[in-house]
């Protein structure tokens, strides 16, 4: 049976599927020694691919949890030579990377996966998939505020879709709050902008939990690999099981 060239190289764990499609559109792809660059190409088994002249082999799928610390880049490799989340996975031997991103200066949940057709689809807008993150802020936030959060504020000329917004606890003394934010868009910085846009500027920020995965056991810096039945529940939220 023959499949989209993309999603070949997504599922061999080389790089989720937009990035694939990058790869193929770059010219670094070949397909039996000629080198491809239309995104529709379809191939089959008997087809030799090639990503930068090297042949790739499908590997098992893996998937991880990771608490990523603050001050860690996700991303697989980094030019400024800052630690990258995949420091903390060397004795891992299958290409892994990160499903969708956290800041620099962020903690908190992340997925690291070879599944290039789950990451697609997780980092997708349709499956709307709730991320919860705890953020530490300037000045003492009001219901009004909550309020806005809720029906959404403007984040670079677009309004963001309605959160689940709480005040967790207030610092009069230090003129600071403690605020949860549950959201299921994924732009950038999109935390920080909307409670930016209250006029509460981010100083501390950890994403609690994805979907119905949380850091439970962990502590930053440590990661496991996720159970069976918790990669059945993704891909039944979305639509792969």
């Amino acid at each position: 049976m023959s499949e989209r060239l993309q999603k070949v190289i997504a599922q061999a764990g080389i790089a989720s599927r937009r990035k694939a499609e990058t790869l193929i559109t770059a010219g670094r792809v070949q397909v039996n020694g000629v080198t491809v660059t239309e995104l529709g190409t379809k191939v089959d088994s008997k087809d030799t691919v090639t990503v930068n002249g090297v042949p790739i082999t499908k590997e098992q799928l893996v998937y991880y949890l990771f608490y990523k610390p603050r001050g860690v880049v996700t991303t697989v490799s980094d030019d400024k030579k800052r630690k990258t989340v995949l420091d903390y996975f060397e004795e891992v031997p299958e290409r892994i990377y990160p499903v969708g991103r956290l800041d620099y200066d962020t903690s908190g949940l992340l997925l690291l996966t070879n599944d290039g057709e789950l990451d697609n689809r997780l980092t997708h807008p349709k499956y709307e998939f709730e991320k919860n993150y705890v953020a530490k802020v300037k000045g003492i936030i009001s219901n009004n505020d909550l309020k806005q959060l809720r029906l959404g504020v403007m984040v670079d000329g677009k309004k963001s879709a309605p959160a689940k917004s709480k005040l967790i606890r207030t610092d009069k003394e230090n003129k600071t709050s403690i605020v949860g934010l549950t959201i299921h868009e994924g732009r950038n910085h999109q935390v920080k902008k909307m409670l930016a846009a209250v006029s509460h500027p981010v100083m501390k920020l950890s994403r609690e939990s994805y979907g119905f995965l949380d850091l439970k056991g962990l502590n930053p810096g440590e990661w496991r690999r996720l159970r069976p039945h918790e990669v059945e529940e993704l891909k039944k939220a979305t639509g792969l099981a």
